[in-house]
């Protein structure tokens, strides 16, 4: 269910002469990037224009190094060869880069050749140190990590390119076919082969992205590392031109850590009594009053306030009512994505688009304005930091939806009995937390949401918070969500949930980030909801 305005984008594109574009090369041009998960706290890098292949390095293209005698030519072979921290001598390493007759080769090849018409497959079976070598051979680079991911526009795309790549097969195809468009006219970066980078990563691994057939899709938007000396049947690579060396940031050892959820556990229940203690609050006088309302054919709306639980401030609540149903109604109380700490100002047109069908299904749609978000923005930004600053307010938006909650209580027209959460990406993330703490939902919403895979303070990391979730929840997901990836955030939540197995369910749909198919997400939302609160008699 996502709400966003739009806002203009600028593209500036620097031309090449013709003939300084060779035509197996296409131009990328350059800009800022980073790493997908898990490492996406390693830095962002900026990048220059660059030339990268059209296509995997082919099989007919490394026989050209193989009869040049590239395997004998020390020249070509310039990196230190590093196995099991300990540098190995030139002569021995050769030893490992044999086919399967022992010849020197992939190790895919056979009698130190490819099989009879896969001139044009993808060379498969190298490890990072040959990949690197036939580089040097041809004149050109293995990319960045960086390089890498700009070029396949796996950030943008990844549903649309994954869907048509070679993934689940059991070899490889021959390179450019039908359905294989990647980015900035390149084809098969995802699946077909897995293709090595040049950044190193911890224990002496290096970058290998892509994916490669016989593994699940989303690996398209996944970063991996293995190690150099690897040769497995689906490992191949690309080259890059670079005009000029690229910067530090981008070639550089990655050093960036990433949370394993299967490794951690939650805090004991005595401690968790202790964290759940910060979010109490004094059930003082509302105050509240009606500052606004809206009618219009399908609905009516009144923007509310009332005191807050802290300070000396005021919560907004924007309370949408159907018109074809008689109350009091079952209502459905929303938390937006991340873009609300940017947006000046709520505007209640945005639900139309995303959020009108609650009210059509004969449901209140109830839209608070959180602490941080449209006019009570106070400068918080994405990305939890810093954690104390970022603590103190998830506590504030706990008190908001309590105190929400308790003003929809005092309403003769809801039914505080039947209320469910909507939560969407960064209001699923935050769900754990919330529902924990709050007990007064017969049903939850999770839309494009996860666990954050940062480490936040315990008294507000999700993990510690899950586990006490009793509520049915229902998540919906895309198996190419880079924001919350499928294996590493929405898996773990959904296990971790502590709500029983009959009453959680986990929808995935062959989507990005924020990009489910709105009418699949309606009619799941509105089964959900019919379930646990009930149908709406109109």
């Amino acid at each position: 269910m996502f709400i966003v305005d739009s806002w203009p984008i600028e593209w500036e594109l620097k031309l090449r002469p013709e003939a300084s574009v060779p035509p197996e090369m296409v131009v990328v041009p350059g800009g800022e990037t980073q790493l997908a998960h898990p490492y996406r706290e390693a830095p962002w890098a900026q990048l220059d224009d660059f030339l990268i292949d059209r296509h995997e390095v082919t099989n007919e293209q490394y026989q050209k190094f193989v009869d040049a005698g590239g395997y004998q030519k020390r020249d070509f072979w310039k990196e230190p060869f590093v196995r099991d921290g300990r540098e190995v001598r030139w002569e021995e390493a050769k030893a490992f880069f044999v086919d399967s007759t022992g010849r020197p080769g992939p190790a895919t090849w056979e009698g130190g050749t490819y099989s009879k018409g896969m001139e044009k497959h993808p060379v498969a079976g190298v490890s990072w140190y040959e990949a690197a070598a036939y580089a040097n051979f041809v004149g050109e680079s293995l990319p960045t990590a960086y390089h890498w991911t700009w070029a396949s526009e796996n950030r943008w795309f990844p549903a649309l390119i994954g869907s048509g790549s070679n993934y689940g097969n059991d070899g490889t195809k021959t390179v450019g076919a039908i359905g294989t468009l990647s980015g900035f006219g390149t084809t098969d970066m995802a699946g077909n082969v897995k293709e090595w980078c040049w950044n190193e990563y911890r224990n002496g691994k290096r970058f290998i992205l892509g994916g490669g057939f016989g593994e699940p899709t989303y690996m398209f938007r996944q970063t991996d590392a293995q190690l150099p000396w690897d040769r497995r049947p689906n490992y191949g690579f690309r080259c890059v031109k670079l005009d000029s060396p690229p910067i530090a940031a981008a070639a550089a050892r990655v050093e960036a850590t990433f949370r394993d959820f299967s490794k951690e556990k939650p805090v004991s229940d005595d401690v968790f009594k202790a964290y759940r203690g910060l979010y109490a609050y004094d059930k003082t006088e509302l105050n509240a009053r009606v500052e606004e309302t809206e009618t219009t054919e399908t609905w009516t709306r009144e923007k509310v306030s009332f005191d807050a639980a802290y300070g000396n401030e005021r919560v907004i609540v924007h309370v949408f009512l159907p018109r074809n149903v008689s109350p009091p109604c079952q209502a459905v109380v929303y938390f937006p994505g991340a873009m609300a700490m940017y947006d000046e100002k709520f505007a209640p047109s945005m639900i139309e688009d995303g959020l009108a069908f609650l009210l059509k299904s004969g449901r209140a749609l109830i839209f608070p304005i959180y602490k941080s978000t449209y006019e009570r923005r106070d400068g918080l930004v994405p990305g939890g930091k810093p954690p104390g600053f970022f603590r103190d307010h998830v506590i504030m938006f706990s008190k908001d939806l309590g105190r929400s909650l308790d003003y929809l209580q005092t309403r003769r027209d809801i039914d505080s009995a039947k209320m469910a959460y909507d939560g969407f990406s960064w209001g699923g993330a935050l769900a754990p937390v919330l529902l924990a703490v709050e007990r007064r939902f017969k049903a939850a919403i999770l839309s494009s949401g996860g666990f954050q895979l940062r480490y936040d303070l315990p008294e507000v990391d999700g993990l510690n918070f899950a586990t006490r979730v009793k509520v049915p929840v229902l998540m919906l997901n895309g198996r190419y969500d880079d924001i919350f990836p499928l294996e590493s955030s929405q898996l773990p939540l959904f296990r971790l949930l502590g709500t029983p197995n009959r009453d959680k369910k986990h929808v995935i749909y062959e989507a990005g980030h924020a990009e489910l198919p709105h009418q699949d997400e309606v009619r799941e939302s509105l089964d959900w909801l019919d379930k646990y609160l009930g149908p709406v008699r109109h």
